[in-house]
C-alpha cells in the first residue's frame, strides 16, 4: 500500500506542475495576444484544473477511508489491551515531556 501512496502523491505532484505552466503559458498569451492562443491556453487550464480537482477528491477519499480503518483498528487494540495501551499512552508522555523540556 506504500507504493500506491507514493505513486499517488508522485502523479498529483505532476498534476499541479502541469497547471502551474498551463496558468504560466496562459500568462504568456494573454500578454502578447488576447486572441485564439489566450483562448487555447485557458481551455487547457480549465481542463488541467478541472482533472486535478477529481485526482485531489480521489486521495482525499483514499486518506479519509484508511483513516477510519487505522482508528477502528487502534480502537480494537485499546479495548483488547487497556494496560498495555495506558502504559504506551504513558511512555509516550513521558518522552514528549522531557523532549519539550530540553528546549
Amino acid at each position: 500500500m506504500n507504493a500506491e501512496i507514493v505513486e499517488s502523491r508522485d502523479k498529483l505532484i505532476t498534476d499541479f506542475k502541469t497547471v502551474v505552466a498551463d496558468a504560466e503559458d496562459l500568462l504568456k498569451a494573454t500578454a502578447s495576444a488576447a486572441g485564439e492562443q489566450a483562448t487555447v491556453a485557458r481551455s487547457r487550464v480549465r481542463e488541467s484544473l478541472a482533472e486535478a480537482k477529481v485526482k485531489l477528491a480521489a486521495a482525499e477519499e483514499v486518506a479519509l477511508v484508511r483513516a477510519k480503518v487505522a482508528a477502528k483498528a487502534t480502537d480494537e487494540f485499546v479495548h483488547d489491551h487497556p494496560w498495555k495501551a495506558i502504559g504506551l499512552a504513558a511512555s509516550l508522555g513521558l518522552i514528549f515531556g522531557l523532549l519539550i523540556a530540553r528546549r
